[in-house]
């Protein structure tokens, strides 16, 4: 059963493996795909290291959901989370999830959301293995978001064992601002690789229609998405994909009007010419 909510979306953080920094950002990136009515984070909150998220749940709307972990070197907190995803699922309010870790672990559970007819936004590190990227509608990483440029004091090596002496109180992660007044930071654009200019010249042959010289800009920014989940702008840097595809130097970009509609981007290889709907007779 697809959902039918257009913009009604279901947050899973991995508590486990994120970093609270990348919330103020994350928020608003998820902002831009509709609304997240559910957003809850996993882990076990008795354990030092989810001390860094206590202090911005509030600000984010977020449910905290304990999972304890049983035994050492099992990994509770990945079937809690895949457990909730198939309850929310089968409810089919949503249209679109997104689960934010960098666990492979997730991969099979990112496919069977989208057998659903449900998108899967992903989000993780550089290091996410490529079936769990390959799994997703999207996929964005996490040095692309703006970042919290609040510091976080080192936590404690372990927690205090009852009965043992404490000389000074444990240090806990500074607040994270709420968005409207956390200062971020984010890094600049990346180098544009190989792979990325062999999938932009398929995207944009692709795209064309027969006999023309060019093709539709948003049409090639869906070919590249079908290529590679993580083959988009905010990947490399650029919030515009127009940017994105200028900045490779591979491609001339015009924008052109016809029917008194609004203006439409057109892309080109350098050096391409054909007849047809041409694009060097642009205005």
């Amino acid at each position: 059963m697809a959902a039918t909510n257009g913009g009604n979306i279901a947050v899973l953080i991995d508590g486990d493996n994120v970093s609270p920094r990348v919330i103020v950002g994350l928020m608003a990136e998820i902002a831009n795909y509709g609304t997240a009515s559910v957003r809850r984070i996993y882990g076990d909150w008795t354990r030092p290291n989810m001390n860094g998220w206590k202090a911005c749940l509030l600000s984010h709307s977020i449910t905290p959901m304990q999972q304890f972990a049983y035994t050492t070197g099992k990994n509770a907190t990945d079937g809690a989370m895949i457990i909730d995803a198939m309850d929310l699922l089968y409810t089919g309010r949503f249209s679109s999830f997104c689960i934010v870790s960098s666990d492979s672990d997730f991969t099979r559970l990112a496919a069977r959301i989208r057998e659903q007819g449900v998108t899967v936004y992903g989000f993780g590190e550089r290091k996410t293995n490529n079936a769990f990227i390959a799994a997703c509608d999207k996929f964005v990483y996490f040095d692309v978001l703006p970042m919290s440029a609040v510091e976080v004091d080192a936590l404690p090596l372990h927690a205090p064992v009852r009965g043992e002496l404490q000389t000074s109180p444990a240090r806990l992660p500074h607040p994270i601002a709420p968005p409207a007044i956390a200062a971020l930071e984010r890094s600049g654009p990346r180098p544009i690789d190989e792979a990325a200019l062999d999938a932009l010249r398929k995207a944009i042959v692709a795209s064309m229609d027969e006999g023309d010289n060019c093709a539709d800009l948003a049409n090639v920014g869906h070919y590249l998405r079908r290529l590679s989940p993580d083959l988009n702008a905010r990947n490399y840097g650029y919030t515009r994909l127009k940017d994105f595809v200028e900045a490779t130097g591979i491609v001339d970009v015009k924008l052109q009007t016809f029917d008194g509609k609004p203006p439409v981007a057109l892309v080109r290889l350098k050096g391409q010419a054909a007849p047809k709907r041409s694009f060097d007779q642009m205005e």
